[in-house]
């Protein structure tokens, strides 16, 4: 057979290089002392050649080129004991080297536990090229965590950002998420949300992964769309475990706030089909009921006096059911001694309904302030001016999907390497009818004050002092209006294909290897945006009482509202009691949708150098990006029409993106690494989109087609010294420069394609941006303290980020701000006990401020307030088939805090507070 038809072979995943026999070749595997479990990131070393290679995930290595004689093999594994061998080499053929480890002191490696995860941990993050904070399955597991976002806050520089007091998207390095990549095993996730390029992570069940990989630094063989990290994700593989594994769970959670228990359940396995093929996959439901009580207001102003009031505030009560089912299916494939392929398939499904109960207070009529006012109150006389009340209902059923299926094959002879694969992506977003909102108005006048109390710096209270009666009257709110949204779909897909080659030379020192490989990826991105507006009909008497309702609330009586399910029970009943305004309906439709298409052409070369002590890791890697850009023009033509014309525009741009990594470990409990690279983040698709939309008044709100992409250079520089049992300590800074980076203005007669707007809102390319931090970690398993101390594990991160950039205000004046996003300091404890069939933990999550939203000026900045979380968990071993559990996630009951700086004073823009929620139940392994 010749050399091309094998590499056709190698693409087909049957026989790549099957028949190629390398003169001197030494193979194996090495696995955990029970033969459960193969260990992914041994270093396994032939002492006399000082030449070194790292297990694979299905715990295999194999050295091609190696001169006949007798050689001493080497195998080691963080909190694993040093395993020698003598194996000798024949001039032709395959020298097997297996290794079976055990813990030091004896111990087996076993799969489950603390311990067994932070030794897989720290074996990865050693083994890494650059730098790489790793989380394994067994560590997911120890966390009461409920998705993958939430699993990730666990580690140095990761941050999350919540949703109803649930982690959603990820932060690294103080970064906003959109600066993130995210894979799922190996293919990158587009984005179900029409606005973003990130990806929810709440949408992705923990129960279902193998491992998550957070690689902060680049090297060419990777795409290079990150600039605070590539977050890897991987389920499980047939070839992960030695043995066949089936395991299920179940567990019912309970929120004390919704009162209600919930159900959980997981199953998983691999099995394998003879020695050379193996199914895995893992299912997993989960329902959440849980409430929300939110306080939110729509801005502050100042008297003369410098005293502060809110325009509007509104008191919102949420109940929200939340279901995740996630699927995962592989199989792998031993196609010969060198050669493995897959096929791999991943499917999530995040169904979130949610009802909103609201009251809004309005006192947008007072425009010369307040009734009465002081440092902690404000009075409104509806005698003054005209107090508006609205009660309104949102009733929202939103689908998220994410699915993925990759295919290929991985070859390694000793010498050289093929990879290569295809995928598929899609993720999507849907609404077909949801109410948002269902509106009662009411304005009060003379004979109604409504007091306000300001003096609690987290919510401001309210109470009626004249006309109570008539206020809380359900009757007195008249129909205002109904939206409803037939559909809003987002669809966000990709194809990929590709492939890498590596030649590896064996010297009398190390290994030198040159690479090369390309990628190619087509994406496209789309949303349609659909919705009526309905208005009351001449001689209707509909009013909040006609669908009242009962609250649960707990900060206040927020008085009369609707009940979940009453308006749009009441809208499909009385269509005659509803007119609809075309106006609003065709104006709200179009202004959203847009259709992009974004394919890249990569192509790369890197050499690489690799002995006991040193690794240095150098090359460029070419992005070429083409964008076609449909969307709408929408003017509002003043007499209650519009008029839409589609708008199209094509644009091309190369970037190159070199890089050098060096890895340097003159000790084998030693580690310093150095890594210096580009990479650049694409703009958002929707700010990308040419979506125009222009008023009479010459007011008009722009998308940018000729935004660039981030571009940053970044400099990370690490120690680590990992400790004789298990346990490291680490310490690393990092530094990038970013230009380009996006933000939204607002211009005064501003000129586009010579016709002059009064004013503009468009996203536009930004200053340079300077990210700078450090990163400290310690981990340990206390083995060495007598009994029963020795079961005591602890691990501590902790980051300093310092990111600033600049900005312009509404005068056109520069400003400094930090980065949105970017909390200055993070933290995270983990105090644990394992030992016997007893699993304690402890975790604790710090989170400082940080800037959400730019406003205008400095005083209307939006910030979030700092935030830490308490969870516990307790296992039981009762044998070695079946543990229970017992989670209590958010102890401390932490809320959400979010304000501007007005008056010398944080005053509330968002508040809410969530509970805490118990979990419980059981995990059969078999």
């Amino acid at each position: 057979m010749t050399r091309s038809i094998q590499l056709l072979a190698g693409l087909l995943a049957s026989a790549s290089f099957a028949t190629i026999a390398h003169a001197g070749e030494v193979a194996g595997h090495v696995s955990d002392s029970t033969g459960t479990r193969a260990l992914q990131s041994a270093a396994v070393r032939i002492v006399e050649l000082n030449r070194t290679a790292e297990t694979d995930r299905a715990g295999s290595y194999v050295f091609g080129d190696v001169p006949a004689g007798t050689y001493t093999l080497e195998a080691r594994y963080v909190g694993a004991e040093v395993t020698t061998q003598t194996v000798t080499v024949a001039a032709t053929g395959t020298t097997p080297g297996d290794f079976d480890l055990t813990a030091i002191g004896g111990a087996d490696i076993l799969v489950t536990g603390q311990t067994a995860n932070l030794t897989s941990a720290l074996s990865r993050q050693k083994a890494a090229d650059g730098i790489e904070s790793v989380l394994t399955r067994d560590a997911v597991g120890q966390f009461p965590d409920q998705n993958v976002a939430e699993s990730l806050r666990r580690l140095p520089g990761v941050n999350i950002l919540n949703d109803q007091g649930e982690g959603r998207y990820v932060s690294v390095r103080g970064l906003d998420p959109d600066l993130n990549g995210t894979s799922v095993n190996g293919v990158r996730m587009p984005a179900p949300e029409s606005d973003a390029r990130s990806v929810a992570l709440d949408v992705i069940s923990s129960d279902t992964i193998e491992s998550i990989e957070v690689k902060k630094s680049f090297t060419p063989d990777m795409d290079g769309d990150f600039i605070g990290a590539s977050v890897e994700i991987n389920t499980t593989s047939a070839f992960d475990s030695k043995k066949n594994r089936y395991s299920v769970s179940a567990e019912g959670s309970y929120n004390d706030y919704s009162g209600k228990v919930m159900p959980k359940g997981a199953f998983d396995f691999t099995q394998k089909i003879g020695d050379d093929f193996g199914v895995a996959g893992s299912v997993s439901y989960y329902k959440r009921k849980f409430e929300t009580d939110n306080v939110e207001t729509g801005g502050w102003q100042t008297n003369d006096d410098g005293q502060a009031w809110a325009e509007s505030v509104e008191y919102r009560d949420y109940d929200v059911e939340r279901t995740r089912i996630n699927a995962a299916l592989s199989a792998d494939w031993r196609a010969s001694d060198t050669t493995k392929a897959y096929i791999r398939g991943n499917w999530a499904q995040f169904d979130d309904h949610e009802y909103r109960r609201r009251t809004t207070l309005d006192f947008g009529d007072f425009g010369d302030g307040p009734s009465s006012i002081s440092d902690t109150g404000a009075s409104f006389d509806g005698s003054d001016e005209r107090i508006t009340v609205e009660r309104d209902l949102k009733d929202r059923f939103e689908r998220q999907r994410i699915r993925s299926v990759s295919i290929g094959s991985d070859t390694d002879t000793g010498t050289l390497k093929f990879n290569w694969q295809g995928s598929y992506a899609k993720s999507s977003e849907k609404e077909t009818f949801s109410i948002d909102p269902t509106r009662f108005r009411a304005r009060f006048r003379a004979g109604t004050t409504v007091d306000m109390d300001y003096s609690n710096t987290y919510y401001p209270t309210y109470s009626v002092s004249e006309g109570a009666d008539t206020f809380n009257d359900a009757s007195e709110y008249e129909f205002d209006k109904t939206e409803l949204t037939t559909l809003s779909d987002s669809q966000d897909e990709e194809w990929a294909i590709k492939a890498d080659l590596a030649r590896t030379f064996a010297g009398s020192d190390g290994d030198f290897t040159i690479q090369a490989g390309g990628k190619a990826r087509w994406r496209k991105k789309s949303y349609d945006f659909n919705m009526t507006y309905y208005e009351a009909a001449d001689d209707t008497d509909y009013t909040l009482a006609d669908v009242l309702g009962s609250q649960t609330y707990r900060l206040l009586d927020m008085g009369p509202v609707s009940s979940k399910g009453g308006p749009a029970d009441y809208l499909l009943a009385n269509p005659g009691d509803f007119v609809v305004n075309d106006y609003e309906s065709a104006l709200n439709s179009a202004v959203s949708d847009y259709s992009v298409r974004e394919d890249i052409q990569a192509g790369y070369a890197m050499a690489r150098w690799d002995s006991s002590t040193l690794r240095v890791i150098g090359g460029v890697r070419m992005e070429r990006t083409h964008n076609e850009l449909n969307g709408f023009l929408t003017t509002d033509n003043g007499d209650d029409t519009i008029t839409v014309d589609p708008v199209q525009y094509k644009r091309n741009y190369t970037n190159w993106l070199p890089s050098l990594t060096l890895r340097y470990s003159p000790e084998q409990n030693l580690v310093a690494r150095f890594a210096g690279y580009k990479t650049i983040v694409r703009p958002k698709l929707s700010q990308l989109a040419p979506r125009f939309t222009v008023n009479e008044d010459l007011e008009a709100e722009f998308g940018n087609p000729n935004l660039k992409p981030y571009q940053a250079w970044n400099f990370d520089a690490g120690f680590e010294y990992y400790f004789a049992n298990n346990g490291a300590f680490s310490v690393g800074g990092f530094y990038k420069s970013i230009k380009d980076y996006s933000v939204d203005r607002r211009f005064y007669d501003y000129t586009i394609d010579g016709v002059t707007y009064d004013e503009v809102l468009m996203p536009v390319n930004g200053d340079t941006a300077e990210i700078a931090g450090v990163e400290v970690s310690y981990s340990q398993v206390f083995s060495m303290l007598p009994s029963p101390f020795d079961g005591l594990l602890t691990q501590l991160n902790y980051t300093y980020t310092y990111a600033r950039g600049t900005v312009f205000d509404s005068d056109d004046v520069a400003r400094r701000i930090s980065l949105p996003n970017a909390s200055k300091n993070t933290f995270n404890v983990v105090l644990g006990y394992e030992k016997g069939p007893v699993s304690l933990r402890a975790a604790g999550t710090f989170r400082d401020k940080y800037l959400d939203e730019v406003g205008d000026s400095a005083d209307t900045d939006r910030t979030v307030n700092q935030h830490f979380q308490l969870d516990l968990s307790a296992k039981y071993k009762i044998t070695d088939n079946i543990r229970i559990f017992a989670d209590w996630v958010n102890v401390n009951n932490a809320k959400y805090f979010a304000y501007q700086n007005l008056a010398d004073a944080k005053r509330v823009l968002q508040y809410e507070e969530y509970g805490s929620t118990v979990k419980f139940g059981a995990r059969v392994t078999f």
